[in-house]
């Protein structure tokens, strides 16, 4: 079978409009953000979570509806029809499909290298973890101390002997955070207050995995790169949600924000230093990109209002009544 032909079977076309739905989908409910003008991150991660959905549902829902809409009478009437583009010849030389075969090849392998295998490594390849110190405080500690205020809502608590500057929380069944050493020497008592109270929220997100949910569904669109780049956007809004979660415990967003200053360095604090070996590209794309999250983070920390905000339905209603409706007449 011929990639044209491929794409005029129910999966071919079901892989085509899963792209173009996602991608409507997200045009829409990103000029929906801007028009209502929101702001929070729990309402974004609903419209980026609900692209994942769209993308997901939609064409064998219509199918459902209507199984004549796969036909050429349909077609005719349609606002876009997905298999005569395809068809189409750039040039006369290059078929469209072929754009099309490439972005989902591209995705796929990104989706392969940086998220399935480091998962399936870690369960197939065990690591040799170096042996580091790991302790439960005392009730005297330094430690327990300074998280007093934060002991009714506070889980286990256990002090990792690195000098480092680690903060980590582990969720499920037995729920912990971890803390370095190095990081307790370098945090001023509320910052640490603050810094933990960010993961005591991932703590009480994850009684609701969302994220998970949304993960799951995201590898069965593995190819889709809008998917793709609308759950790595979701995963941003979930550390938003975090942080707003914290500031709220605590009422001090701008400590937390002075926390997160101590996880990154910005370029002009490192220019004039010279690299005998510089790190290569992807690590030095990595490093960029977690650097940039963190400035928008603390720049939203510091300008954080505290104020109540809409949940933000009415506009996910809206958007997704005329994401259904137009995506109904796109084949």
């Amino acid at each position: 079978m011929t990639i044209p032909n491929v794409f005029h079977t129910y999966l071919g076309m079901y892989t085509a409009q899963s792209f173009i739905h996602a991608l409507i989908a997200t045009i829409i409910t990103g000029a929906a953000i801007e028009a209502w003008k929101i702001e929070s991150p729990k309402v974004r991660q609903r419209f980026r979570l609900s692209v994942i959905l769209i993308a997901i549902f939609s064409f064998p829902v219509y199918q459902l509806i209507n199984r004549d809409r796969s036909s050429l009478f349909f077609r005719v009437d349609a606002l876009f029809d997905s298999n005569r583009w395809l068809d189409m010849q750039l040039f006369g030389i290059v078929p469209l499909h072929l754009f099309l075969v490439l972005i989902f090849a591209v995705t796929t392998f990104i989706f392969v290298f940086q998220e399935m295998l480091p998962i399936l490594r870690h369960f197939i390849v065990p690591t040799v973890e170096p042996q580091i110190a790991v302790i439960k405080p005392g009730e005297e500690s330094p430690v327990r101390r300074a998280l007093k205020p934060l002991h009714p809502i506070l889980p286990e608590i256990f002090i990792v002997h690195d000098d480092e500057s680690v903060l980590f929380s582990t969720t499920f069944k037995n729920p912990a955070i971890y803390i370095s050493v190095g990081l307790a020497k370098r945090l001023t008592v509320e910052q640490l207050q603050a810094a933990v109270a960010h993961e005591i929220a991932h703590i009480r997100r994850s009684k609701r995995p969302i994220l998970l949910a949304g993960f799951v569904l995201r590898t069965l669109m593995f190819f889709n790169p809008v998917v793709l780049v609308e759950f790595r956007r979701a995963i941003r809004n979930e550390e938003k949600i975090c942080d707003d979660i914290a500031a709220a415990i605590t009422g001090k967003p701008a400590i937390l924000a002075d926390a997160l200053k101590l996880f990154y360095s910005p370029a002009d604090e490192v220019e004039g230093e010279q690299l005998a070996a510089p790190p290569p590209l992807k690590v030095r794309l990595e490093e960029y990109s977690h650097t940039l999250q963190l400035e928008t983070r603390i720049a939203r920390l510091e300008q954080w209002t505290g104020r109540a905000e809409s949940d933000g339905w009415l506009p996910l209603f809206l958007s997704m009544g005329v994401i259904v409706a137009v995506n109904y007449y796109v084949v």
